[in-house]
């Protein structure tokens, strides 16, 4: 292949989950079926809360802006992928590709940062009940949200000011459904030690970090309900992070499983496969999640659902 810089190359080729044309037509009935479910289910999830008077809680003001960065997290891959499938094309622009990297490490950081805020909400309200109102002032938390915006923002365009310094290969082939930056990384064709330490430090710091934080904030809720704690308030602690384990379980066990996956399997297919869990399915059940597990979601989104129904 002819070697040129970015200014030269207009062009990368996603190879997609598979080659094969028999597939096409399958996959892309399915994953449009799973980006509009996406979509509803979480935009449903933002209209509850928005409607309900009893949902104006903190736990709900970051579920509501967890279900909105779903939204945004799932529509930063999957219309390409559509798009490319039904136009029988694997082109995505250069700048297409920057975009697509930039904004999924914004919402995969969003969505890393929301579930360790909802997390320690959980802490606080279970373990320093009487000072919840002083430790979780609104304000002070929507400021947190408004600070982790501009701070995920400033390292998204961090690695992609990295970036457009590499040097890329006419016609380069990312074997992914999507520009993932570790697998664009693999593909330059100059080198990317830089980049590669800087990745490792924005995933220390966006995914480590806050994991250790959620672990270490249900590990005093458990001390605590361990210490003091009546079978009946165990139970309803439990059941009131019972929503939130299965999100966090769910995002942050496929997330590792598919670079655990990656570090032992050469397959980039199978890497590409894996990946559908976290960026495809896991914003696709969250909302299922909250709704059904939760009374308090479960009560607004059926009175909502009723007045909807008497209107029409």
């Amino acid at each position: 292949m002819e070697a040129g810089n970015h200014t030269e190359v207009s062009e990368f080729l996603l190879m997609g989950l598979s080659e094969d044309p028999e597939l096409q037509p399958l996959l892309f009935g399915v994953f449009l079926s799973m980006y509009l479910v996406t979509v509803l289910g979480n935009l449903l999830i933002i209209l509850t809360i928005s409607y309900d008077s009893h949902l104006y809680t903190l736990m709900y003001f970051f579920l509501s802006n967890l279900s909105f960065v779903d939204i945004c997290f799932i529509s930063t891959t999957i219309p390409k992928m559509l798009m490319n499938i039904q136009t029988q094309s694997k082109d995505i622009s250069y700048i297409g590709c920057l975009s697509q990297v930039y904004f999924f490490m914004v919402f995969a950081g969003m969505d890393s940062f929301l579930l360790t805020v909802m997390a320690y909400d959980r802490f606080v309200a279970i373990c320093h009940p009487l000072h919840y109102v002083v430790i979780m002032n609104p304000r002070l938390c929507c400021i947190l949200v408004l600070m982790f915006w501009s701070v995920i923002f400033s390292v998204s365009l961090f690695h992609i000011l990295l970036m457009v310094q590499l040097t890329f290969c006419i016609g380069t082939e990312i074997p992914h459904f999507f520009c993932e930056l570790a697998q664009v990384l693999k593909v330059a064709c100059s080198d990317t030690l830089i980049n590669n330490i800087s990745l490792y430090v924005a995933t220390a710091l966006l995914l480590v970090f806050p994991l250790t934080g959620i672990l270490f904030s249900y590990s005093q809720i458990v001390s605590s309900l361990m210490r003091v704690g009546t079978s009946e308030s165990k139970y309803k602690a439990f059941s009131t992070c019972g929503s939130h384990l299965s999100v966090i379980s769910l995002f942050y066990g496929t997330g590792v499983g598919v670079y655990l996956s990656s570090a032992v399997t050469h397959s980039s297919q199978r890497s590409s496969i894996a990946s559908v869990m976290y960026t495809v399915v896991t914003p696709m059940l969250n909302p299922f999640i909250y709704s059904l597990r939760n009374k308090d979601v479960k009560g607004a989104l059926g009175r909502l659902l009723r007045r909807t129904a008497s209107c029409l």
